[in-house]
């Protein structure tokens, strides 16, 4: 997923079974350039309220997957490659949060690499509802992060993966706490970043936290992969493709509290 942002408190569950009273509308433009999706992702760039934020993903979302694709996004396979190249337990059987789900692109990757047990949560409705319709998810909840928890309960899920969302701008760094609380003992948090100058300050303060958690013992380093090609540039200080960062940690057995 790129850059759904999650900063406030709305509380509004979707389950599976439940019957869905609300229809996306309107087609993708199958003729849109990479001129309109650079203009795009400035916009996501930009630090606005949170609110303003979830209108911009709820516009975004039928576009979303095409101008992704035009971009080359490349965070949401990669991220999942990486999860799967370590992952040990019984994939069938593993529960997986999907935090910034968007359109659930995450999650279609893992599940083509064996995982099937997905929740997913975002802030934007819209994305939402085209999340659900993929059938990948048994739960959908819609929540913004950042002022209160994340709407699960602690120690749940074998892996719990953030992809996209950690960005200047966007999902608060406090988050990463709560991240490793919903995850299981033995479990996995990937989480990435970008690398391109505007993001190098937000990317240094969250290498900070993820040292600060390691150094309470809250997990160990599994790997840490440094992508020369992440996305394609759309800034004007930028050029070619920019730099992302993958993290994946796994939570202690034996967790201080």
């Amino acid at each position: 997923m790129y850059l759904s942002i999650l900063s406030a408190n709305v509380t509004f569950t979707i389950h599976m079974a439940d019957a869905w009273s609300q229809t996306t509308t309107g087609m993708a433009n199958s003729s849109r350039t990479f001129s309109d999706v650079r203009n795009v992702i400035l916009s996501a760039h930009k630090n606005t309220g949170a609110q303003d934020k979830v209108g911009f993903y709820d516009t975004w979302a039928e576009n979303y997957e095409q101008d992704v694709a035009l971009l080359d996004y490349r965070a949401p396979l990669l991220a999942a490659e990486c999860v799967s190249s370590f992952f040990r337990g019984d994939r069938e059987k593993a529960a997986v949060l999907d935090v910034a789900c968007g359109t659930g692109l995450v999650s279609a990757h893992l599940k083509k690499m064996g995982f099937r047990h997905f929740v997913g949560i975002d802030g934007s409705l819209k994305m939402l509802e085209l999340a659900k319709k993929t059938g990948l998810y048994q739960q959908l909840t819609q929540y913004l992060l950042g002022q209160d928890e994340v709407p699960v309960k602690s120690e749940t899920y074998d892996i719990v993966i953030i992809v996209g969302a950690l960005s200047v701008g966007q999902v608060p760094l406090t988050v990463i706490r709560e991240l490793w609380d919903a995850t299981k003992p033995g479990g996995y948090v990937c989480m990435t970043t970008r690398g391109n100058p505007d993001n190098r300050k937000y990317k240094a303060e969250l290498e900070q936290m993820i040292r600060a958690l390691e150094e309470e013992q809250k997990w160990s380093r599994v790997t840490v992969v440094e992508v020369e090609e992440w996305e394609k540039a759309v800034s004007e200080q930028d050029s070619g493709y920019i730099p992302g960062a993958i993290y994946l940690y796994q939570k202690g057995f034996k967790c201080i509290p």
